[in-house]
């Protein structure tokens, strides 16, 4: 399970800055209102090959104020699911008693700290540092988030304060199954069909799982891993801190999977949410299957499923390659019908194909259906390989990696699928300029 660290501080010490320079993109909201960030931002990050979540919090006031007990809330929480937290302080405003109180509720926690002086945008500045190393933090970094000053030096920081990894080691033929979406639509149900026995906590309750729950079973041979997750909520309606910690946990749960299966609740249909949360899925790259659960809670004919099927298809348009399944996990109903597509999925998330066949197939399209002009270039694919898997990743070489459009290169990843079963699972393919 990868670590977590928080950036914590006063409003407007540009700690949504800080954060988009460490994940290396822009999500949290930035702006000069102090108090805009108000609700905690997850992102992930990566340094020297550790990998890590990163939590931008809403800032610290000791004043009151609007929204204040909600953020102080939060803070706490993102403070306590944190092994490394980073103090972002403002080097031009200087060390201010609010720092001080704040620094004592940080030391109450006796996590890793490293204080990071923003706003440090030149060598002229970074004296200004100095007067914070009496807060007593294990590490001072002087950083400037506007300008990327620094920021290596604290991604330098940071890893080296991380915990060792202590996620579980399962075989490599272990398949990890991950139930995702929202809260009681029947994750925790369908979970205990699987296992066949009452392995986690039911109830009728919204959020009953808080946290993640790893279980080994066998079938049929094949070894398997359950893990139940809290349901995700939608991150802006949430102010309670057990929700947000619960929606960290299903994304590390998320990361630890091979096979995510989004439950879908049949008497209350497909909502928006349904969509934000599969989002989660693909952006780690994880095999997916579409599993429609309380089948037994609506009435039904002959063309119920194809027409589930066709309105899945519908609000789902970027998972045309993602299986279904109807099942019941209540009744126990055609729960059988979900592990040969866990099977199917999962050994497609972990295939392999030749560099010549698919150099032939990749070849063999762009003759059938050669690329138009883009960027006033044309496109040139000299080369394709895997790369890896988990999720399968090609490679295409080209003349200008500006030159594809992205239009194309969707056309090359559908005849890639055509020729190849890719059933369940993404495929990340990207473009690189041959040098």
């Amino acid at each position: 399970m990868r670590s977590v660290v928080a950036i914590v501080g006063r409003p407007n010490v540009g700690k949504s800055t800080v954060f988009n320079r460490l994940i290396g993109d822009r999500v949290s909201i930035t702006d000069d209102t102090p108090g805009v960030t108000r609700d905690r931002i997850y992102g992930r990050a990566s340094w020297l090959g550790r990998q890590f979540h990163l939590i931008d919090t809403g800032g610290i006031e000791i004043s009151d104020a609007p929204f204040l007990t909600e953020i102080k809330a939060q803070v706490e929480i993102a403070i306590e699911e944190s092994e490394v937290i980073v103090f972002l302080t403002d080097g031009k405003a200087g060390l201010t008693p609010d720092d001080r109180i704040i620094m004592e509720m940080l030391h109450q926690s006796q996590k890793q700290i490293i204080v990071a002086v923003n706003k440090t945008d030149n060598v002229d500045q970074i004296e200004n540092a100095y007067e914070f190393y009496e807060l007593g933090a294990h590490a001072v970094v002087a950083v400037s988030g506007a300008h990327g000053i620094g920021i290596g030096n604290l991604l330098d920081e940071i890893v080296n304060r991380l915990p060792e990894s202590t996620d579980e080691v399962y075989d490599e033929e272990t398949i990890r199954l991950c139930m995702i979406g929202r809260p009681n639509v029947g994750k925790s149900s369908l979970t205990n069909a699987i296992l066949g026995y009452e392995r986690v906590i039911v109830s009728d309750v919204q959020g009953t799982t808080t946290d993640s729950i790893d279980t080994p079973f066998e079938r049929d041979g094949k070894q398997y891993v359950a893990v139940d997750t809290a349901g995700l909520r939608k991150r802006g309606k949430i102010f309670e801190s057990l929700d947000r910690y619960s929606a960290l946990r299903a994304m590390q749960a998320i990361e630890r999977s091979d096979v995510c299966l989004l439950v879908i609740d049949a008497s209350t249909g497909i909502l928006e949410q349904d969509k934000h949360i599969v989002g989660y899925a693909m952006d780690s790259g994880k095999a997916i299957i579409l599993v429609v659960n309380k089948w037994d809670a609506i009435e039904r004919d002959d063309k119920t499923m194809s027409e589930w099927t066709k309105t899945l298809r519908n609000e789902f348009p970027f998972l045309l390659y993602v299986p279904i399944a109807f099942v019941s996990a209540k009744q126990k109903s055609r729960i059988q019908t979900l592990f040969p597509l866990v099977d199917k999925v999962a050994e497609n998330h972990r295939r392999r194909i030749s560099t010549s066949v698919l150099n032939e197939v990749v070849s063999d399209a762009m003759l059938f259906n050669p690329p138009k002009e883009h960027n006033q270039k044309m496109v040139k694919v000299y080369y394709s390989t895997q790369v890896g898997i988990k999720p399968p990743s090609i490679v295409f070489f080209v003349n200008d990696d500006s030159a594809m459009h992205f239009s194309y290169k969707r056309y090359l990843e559908n005849r890639i699928r055509e020729r190849f079963d890719f059933e369940g699972t993404p495929l990340q393919i990207t473009l690189r300029k041959r040098s």
